[in-house]
């Protein structure tokens, strides 16, 4: 429900907030809207030879999707023939290619080979901008999150600076009432 509210897709039962006029939002939503009859290729650079990632900064589009393992003729796979996994990644490189600065990641674990994993746990704390992640993946967010905003008992919000594992440590010695 965040991630829809923070889209527009949803209003919040009470409250506003307002996102400011810089902010480009990408969403990895756990349903990936994808052309099934399109080939990967096709469907990462939307048919150009080109990938502008940025101003002035362009890359020949098969190197792109190359990055993101798919190389030869696995560039050449339809849609609908590929794994889980493997539509994750389309979406992701479609995604990051539109130059977003504020990533939402809905559950970006799922169905991911580990080395996609991996590769995004290594791209995710160089990304230049925030990235909001909603996942159960305890070990994931522990290696790629510096702050924790925890949805907690009776719709309270608590910000934490730190990991998973940090933030988890932190609120049992709140609710144990500060003891260890």
């Amino acid at each position: 429900t965040f991630l829809r509210i923070l889209v527009g897709d949803e209003v919040p039962d009470k409250g506003s907030f307002k996102i400011g006029s810089s902010v480009k939002i990408g969403l990895v939503a756990q349903t990936r809207n994808l052309n099934a009859d399109n080939r990967v290729w096709e469907e990462i650079t939307g048919f150009k030879d080109t990938v502008a990632l940025g101003p002035g900064h362009s890359i020949p589009g098969r190197v792109y999707v190359a990055q993101f393992n798919f190389k030869g003729a696995a560039q050449q796979k339809k849609i609908k023939d590929l794994s889980g996994g493997e539509r994750n990644r389309v979406h992701l490189a479609k995604l990051l290619r539109q130059g977003a600065n504020l990533l939402l990641l809905d559950e970006p674990t799922n169905d991911l080979d580990v080395d996609t994993l991996r590769t995004l746990e290594t791209a995710l704390p160089d990304f230049p901008g925030c990235a909001v992640v909603v996942s159960h993946d305890r070990y994931f967010l522990d290696r790629v999150c510096t702050h924790i905003l925890g949805f907690e008992e009776n719709g309270k919000t608590y910000f934490f600076s730190g990991n998973y594992a940090m933030y988890e440590a932190d609120k049992r010695r709140r609710l144990s009432g500060g003891h260890n």
